[in-house]
């Protein structure tokens, strides 16, 4: 296949919606419509992201998509794995930050999402195994690396894969990135025929109207994330 063209790569489409918008309505979906989406409209989408930054423009990103059977046949094996193999591994969070995933837990499983109190245990369960179906999402997407690049090089995967989610933002897609499926790293080799390393899962689809969707997580200060130096 050839590279893009620098005319094709740049040539602006001037679409309607503004990037604060598609950065405003990004959010993590969790429900999704049973309806298919166009494989044109995710090329559209990867052709955008192409223009991400990356490191000595290695453009190292690489996905791996499935929709229909591929799509079942993944979502199988992933939920089997969970629900009768070894726990996921996932390090843990250190201390500092996990009261973060506490308070998104508390709102996730609480009255605006879930509905499920904290005594239901198999109802919480049951929840958690809905990450390994990518939530019914049609389209599921790993985003994977050369295992010869070293960590720092996840940076450039990452400025992708937010180029490429407020792409499909724009297109009225809806997307959950997803780490929990990457703590079956060797299932997902298996699957994809692949020997990448896997960085995270991505679920691709039109939303529902789900109450879950209209569940939106708060911010910090911006300082807390940043420190002025004039001096």
């Amino acid at each position: 296949m050839e590279d893009l063209s620098k005319e094709e790569l740049y040539t602006v489409s001037y679409k309607t919606e503004s990037l604060e918008t598609c950065i405003r309505q990004r959010h993590s979906v969790r429900e999704y419509l049973p309806k298919e989406v166009d494989q044109t409209i995710i090329e559209d989408c990867l052709r955008l992201a192409q223009l991400a930054p990356s490191n000595s423009n290695i453009q190292n990103w690489r996905l791996l998509i499935a929709s229909g059977a591929g799509r079942e046949r993944i979502v199988k094996a992933l939920m089997k794995e969970a629900t009768t193999g070894d726990a996921p591994n996932i390090p843990p969070l250190p201390e500092k930050y996990r009261h973060f995933r506490s308070e998104l837990g508390r709102e996730l499983y609480g009255a605006g999402g879930y509905g499920i109190p904290r005594s239901d245990k198999e109802a919480r369960d049951k929840a958690v195994l809905r990450n390994y179906e990518f939530f019914g999402a049609p389209v599921i997407a790993i985003i994977a690396q050369d295992p010869a690049l070293a960590n720092i090089d996840s940076l450039s995967s990452g400025m992708w894969l937010q180029t490429f989610i407020l792409a499909l933002t724009e297109q009225g897609l809806g997307t959950c990135v997803e780490v929990s499926v990457a703590g079956y790293p060797e299932v997902l080799k298996r699957e994809f025929g692949t020997d990448l390393d896997i960085l995270c899962g991505l679920a691709i689809g039109w939303p529902s109207d789900s109450k879950l969707n209209r569940l939106h997580t708060g911010r910090g200060k911006i300082e807390d994330n940043v420190k002025w130096v004039k001096e």
